[in-house]
């Protein structure tokens, strides 16, 4: 043979893929291949080609090498007895494109491998289609995995609980199926009812072997609990699995995340802080901690946490939701932008469509709120995305279509006090419907005394109501357990609004004190500052007079401007 089949396979291993790839052009068009072995070899060389052009992201290219090897394979498909002792030597390895000691062609892994192409190009259809023309039997662990995924991305997810299914009776570690099965709606005990049972080799009991792998048990029922919105039952769980693999980067993000969905932001912020302290390099979850760096108002910290996620790798969707996060204050269309590129990046990104969703609601694209928040939903359904879409109705007007929101959420999170503050907040925009959201926020609190969010909602319907002193004793009983802006703007307004000018001074302060980013507070602060020099804080400014005056003197300097 004039080119040493030997050393593709060497380059390949080596990580030298445009070397592999120009090698493999030598090694397909010899013309001894052609004329000493027949089709078979030509296909084994078809398909080395094909995996170096697919390591250098040539996918289209790959495909096209595959198809070839595929259609020399077919035309001998009788191969000689050692041709088929290497298949079967081949079939224990993995079939992933990454895996190139392929003595013989195997028509399913090279299936597999087209489909991988094709994910990467983004064509899941066809990948699907591929994938199916390999029998069930035959198909091995990543082929499910993969077909698992492409099935649910579809909204196929019968067909994909099957595939994660077959996965985890294989091997009960494949993390991804766990969650996947969890989100799409089966029970922990059905999940760890997959695990394959190992036999008792050894001299170790039942008992023994049953402690070892109680803790994969207990995550399985973690992210069944976070899956069926019982955040509590989940976070207890993780916790303490914790206690068992401190500093586990991934327990720490997972207790993160469900701390930031319940609003828990300052032990979301120091459990995100402490995973990048062991791992700086971490990029998961980390446009949920951008988001919470952004309603702490810690712009400095949020800076350079995007400086350090594009950094790292500025591919991944969570960087373009931090970049979102980021200019969100600068410029709404510019964020709303890295909202959709990271859609567009993985069109499962949960953060993704709830950053859309909010600006959208900002920038009054009401409608389009509401198609990001419902995705979100479908997607994983969280107290946010019923938050989203409850405050996208109501800026609608639609106030029937709001309640049934916040109903869903109570239904589906029965025990929340926050879903039951939702749907207060539905009753509470209706003057008619003050009394059934007082109910509300009140069962909310019993529910979670320590619940700010029910006890600002509250106060704020005493003052409508003209109860400004119940609004005060209410919020002045968290004030020695929460050092929250919001609470004492809350408290300063109320203050104002009964004339008690210097309590209200005092609370605007503190308010800045604790978040000197907090605009309602300096609003708040300044108009009330007016108010104690006994100016109209309603007047119009001087400046502001002679500003107008100005503009209107000489209009070609304002256009200038």
């Amino acid at each position: 043979m004039d080119v040493p089949r030997d050393q593709i396979i060497s380059l390949i291993d080596q990580g030298l893929f445009t070397s592999a790839e120009m090698l493999g052009c030598f090694l397909v068009s010899s013309s001894s291949v052609n004329a000493e072995t027949g089709p078979h070899l030509k296909a084994e060389n078809l398909v080395l080609l094909g995996d170096a052009l697919f390591r250098q992201r040539e996918y289209r290219r790959s495909i096209h090498a595959y198809k070839q090897a595929l259609q020399y394979h077919r035309v001998n498909p009788k191969q000689s007895s050692a041709s088929i002792r290497n298949s079967l030597s081949a079939s224990n390895r993995s079939s992933s494109p990454n895996s190139f000691h392929v003595s013989a062609i195997n028509e399913n892994e090279v299936k597999f491998k087209i489909a991988s192409c094709l994910c990467s190009l983004n064509d899941g259809k066809t990948a699907i289609a591929e994938l199916e023309g390999i029998p069930s039997k035959a198909r091995n662990l990543q082929m499910n995995l993969l077909m698992g995924k492409l099935y649910r991305n579809s909204r196929h997810n019968r067909a994909s609980a099957l595939c994660y299914k077959e996965c985890l009776r294989n091997c009960p570690y494949i993390f991804e199926a766990i969650i996947a099965l969890a989100e799409l709606g089966a029970s922990a005990k059905d999940i760890i009812s997959l695990f394959p049972q190992t036999p008792n080799r050894s001299n170790r009991s039942s008992c023994d072997h049953f402690d070892s792998t109680r803790w994969l048990q207990r995550y399985v029922e973690a992210q069944c609990c976070i899956s069926c919105n019982d955040y509590k039952g989940g976070l207890e769980i993780f916790i303490e699995l914790l206690q068992r693999f401190p500093n586990n980067i991934h327990l720490l993000l997972e207790v993160a995340k469900v701390e930031a969905i319940i609003g828990k932001n300052d032990e979301a912020i120091m459990n995100f802080e402490k995973a990048r302290s062991i791992d700086p390099y971490v990029v998961t979850y980390m446009d949920e901690y951008a988001m919470l760096l952004k309603k702490k108002s810690d712009n400095t910290k949020l800076g350079k946490l995007v400086h350090d996620l594009l950094n790292i790798d500025p591919t991944r969707p969570e960087v373009f939701v931090a970049l979102s996060v980021l200019w969100e204050r600068k410029d709404e269309k510019a964020a709303l932008s890295y909202a959709e590129k990271s859609i567009r990046i993985d069109e499962r990104h949960v953060p993704g469509y709830i950053m859309k969703g909010n600006l959208s609601l900002s920038m009054g694209r009401l409608e389009a709120s509401v198609i990001a928040f419902r995705v979100a939903q479908e997607l994983r359904p969280d107290l946010r995305t019923y938050q989203g879409l409850v405050r996208s109705y109501l800026a609608y007007s639609k106030i029937k279509e709001a309640l049934y929101a916040a109903r869903e959420a109570m239904k589906a999170m029965p025990h929340s006090a926050r879903a039951l503050k939702l749907v207060g907040d539905v009753h509470a925009s209706n003057p008619s419907g003050r009394e059934k959201a007082k109910k509300f926020y009140e069962s909310a609190l019993r529910l979670e005394p320590s619940y700010l969010g029910a006890a600002l909602a509250l106060a704020e319907l005493h003052v409508l109501e003209g109860r400004n002193g119940d609004a005060v004793s209410l919020l002045e009983r968290y004030l020695k357990d929460w050092a929250d802006d919001s609470l004492h703007v809350k408290l300063a307004q109320v203050f104002a609004a009964t004339n008690m000018l210097q309590e209200a001074l005092s609370h605007y302060q503190a308010a800045l004190r604790i978040n000197p980013q907090n605009e309602a507070a300096r609003k708040g602060l300044d108009r009330l500052e007016k108010q104690m020099k006994g100016v109209d804080p309603d007047a119009p400014e001087d400046d502001e007079e002679n500003e107008v005056e100005e503009a209107d003197g000489d209009p070609e300097e304002t256009e200038l401007i």
